[in-house]
């Protein structure tokens, strides 16, 4: 790249972070019913509602991740990180920063500090996960990213993030043992507790 090419990316990514800035500040303010989810994929706000389901799959996620890391490890869910594209202002279900991760200049986490990622289905925004969240983690270069799929009672793995999509993907039945050992996790995360939708 050359220096102007890298001024207008920089000029470009400030413009997406002001534009999702004034969003979040909208959506803050509006009337958001309680047990919903917001998240802005490629300029469009998409609102779901958290299930039990849904819920039970995150914790099994948190959980393992506290058991490998220790208590004060660097995990989210549903906590606004700025990916890159067109306004992608992802709340991913489970995101793993790295141990020196900080907030930037404006309060937000930064996509380039985030190792793990987890997104567990919802129906109405599937495709969300499998299609544009799922480039834009390889855009990242996220190095993991996992999607539970209580419909399916599977999971995907994706790793070696290459040139906007993930070289590798494995899918893991619910009630098989996930090996994400040899990654940055470096953990084996047990599916048994998975449920189904």
């Amino acid at each position: 790249m050359t220096v102007l090419e890298d001024r207008i990316e920089m000029a470009d990514a400030d413009a997406n972070t002001k534009r999702l800035d004034e969003w979040f500040e909208r959506l803050e303010r509006m009337p958001v019913p309680e047990g919903y989810r917001v998240e802005i994929v490629g300029g469009n706000v998409h609102m779901t509602p958290q299930r039990d389901t849904h819920w039970l799959i995150i914790r099994e996620f948190l959980w393992a991740l506290e058991d490998r890391f220790g208590r004060k490890v660097k995990v989210f869910s549903d906590v606004r990180i700025d990916f890159p594209g067109h306004e992608n202002g992802f709340c991913p279900d489970v995101a793993l920063l790295k141990s020196s991760a900080k907030p930037d200049d404006t309060g937000h986490w930064r996509y380039q500090d985030v190792e793990f990622v987890a997104e567990v289905i919802s129906q109405g925004t599937a495709q969300n996960d499998y299609g544009p969240k799922r480039a834009a983690y390889a855009d990242a270069e996220v190095p993991v990213y996992v999607i539970a799929d209580p419909y399916q009672g599977r999971c995907y793995v994706y790793t070696d993030p290459k040139d906007g999509d993930y070289e590798n993907r494995t899918p893991v039945d619910f009630g098989t043992d996930i090996d994400l050992t040899g990654t940055v996790v470096d953990l084996v995360l047990k599916t048994d507790d998975f449920p189904r939708d």
